[in-house]
């Protein structure tokens, strides 16, 4: 539970499929940033895309189901996923370098 009392997770998702060259982290941190997330979006060496959002479990629903739905030109197969306790470290949702840089 947070200062204010409410109760936050944290959301870590690895998307497979056409995700990279297509705008999905724009796509994501769009969503991410309508539904007041906060963590940061990836592309992965190996052609993923890596999302660590945080918020309410109800938004965090919402984002996996659009994640699911991609951006136009798109093809998500697979989404792997955890859930834990949101750490409370990040304070925006940022689009970062790609990973292994």
């Amino acid at each position: 539970m947070n200062s204010q009392g409410i109760n936050k997770d944290q959301l870590h998702v690895l998307v497979s499929g056409r995700v990279q060259g297509v705008g999905f982290r724009f796509f994501v941190k769009y969503q991410a940033d309508r539904l007041n997330l906060t963590g940061y979006v990836r592309n992965m060496p190996e052609g993923q895309v890596e999302v660590l959002a945080e918020g309410l479990p109800k938004d965090l629903d919402q984002l996996l189901t659009l994640i699911w739905m991609g951006p136009s030109g798109a093809l998500v197969v697979d989404v792997i996923q955890n859930r834990c306790r949101a750490s409370g470290k990040y304070h925006d949702f940022e689009i970062e370098p790609r990973a292994g840089y």
